[in-house]
């Protein structure tokens, strides 16, 4: 997950959120959002006794928000409860507040610019590429991360159709891709180039972006075909697609002796796009 988290102004009231550029989805803190709508002097406590209501009233408080660590007053990052919008509804719901409504109005309006870029998808890929090359990507390179971005929406909408929930669960199915891709999670590759908040998939070589595309592409086309429903059937779609990827990867490494993962990163964009057959 690529956790940068960063303040949006509602009137007076600072909003915390992270933008997860993996799975494309803007997580916001939900007691920075109770206290705009309780306007209450401690909005961690109000939020603690309206979850133990929802909790009564047989509303699963995990399902609609996780925890994620974000900057808290004293600059420190602490755990903290999260919601993406589709989630942060179901709150507002709960709470009577004058700022009920115009809050529903600001949060639809949040990331107006993606909603744009979804609507005519040329925007996006032109802001994109003219953002790689100011980083010093190469042509190339910019040519595969397109597509892989092209494929991963073809996943998430599959995933969506599936009745797979956006957040966490995207979050774990990617990580099961991945472990049966390369062989390690996520978070491992990460270490493996020596990455912390940066984006993985920024930071892939040719060779992984294929890999990577191919294990999400197998699981689309894997879930078109079986209409899996919900999660759990999702998570076995996913160990299947991620295997194909995971086989391709290993004949080639066997056939060439070199590994797909590499240490290299974006700190020297143009290496990422050394051929792996050299």
């Amino acid at each position: 997950m690529t956790d940068k988290s960063n303040i949006l102004l509602f009137k007076d009231y600072k909003i915390r959120y992270i933008w997860d550029e993996e799975i494309e989805e803007y997580f916001f803190s939900v007691v920075d959002v109770v206290g705009v709508l309780s306007e209450s002097k401690n909005p961690r406590k109000y939020w603690s006794v309206l979850k133990t209501r929802l909790n009564k009233e047989g509303v699963e408080v995990a399902t609609i928000c996780s925890q994620l660590k974000m900057h808290a007053n004293d600059g420190k990052l602490r755990k903290t409860d999260v919601a993406t919008k589709k989630q942060l509804f179901r709150i507002i719901q709960s709470i009577p507040s004058p700022n009920a409504e115009p809050f529903k109005q600001w949060l639809a309006h949040v990331g107006s610019e993606r909603i744009d870029e979804i609507a005519d998808p040329e925007i996006a890929i032109e802001r994109a590429i003219s953002t790689y090359r100011k980083k010093g990507y190469s042509e190339d390179w910019i040519t595969q991360r397109i597509r892989s971005i092209e494929v991963r929406k073809d996943l998430t909408a599959e995933w969506d159709r599936s009745g797979v929930e956006e957040g966490l669960e995207y979050a774990i199915l990617t990580n099961e891709i991945s472990k049966s891709s390369f062989g390690i999670t996520t978070g491992e590759h990460k270490k493996v180039k020596g990455l912390r908040k940066e984006s993985l998939r920024d930071n892939m070589t040719n060779a992984e972006l294929v890999i990577n595309m191919l294990g999400e592409l197998a699981t689309t086309e894997i879930s078109k075909v079986e209409n899996p429903e919900g999660f759990e059937e999702s998570k076995s779609v996913a160990i299947d697609g991620g295997t194909i990827a995971g086989n391709a990867r290993r004949e080639l490494e066997a056939r060439t002796g070199k590994k797909v993962v590499s240490s290299k990163n974006a700190k020297n964009p143009k290496l990422l796009d050394e051929k792996f057959l050299n």
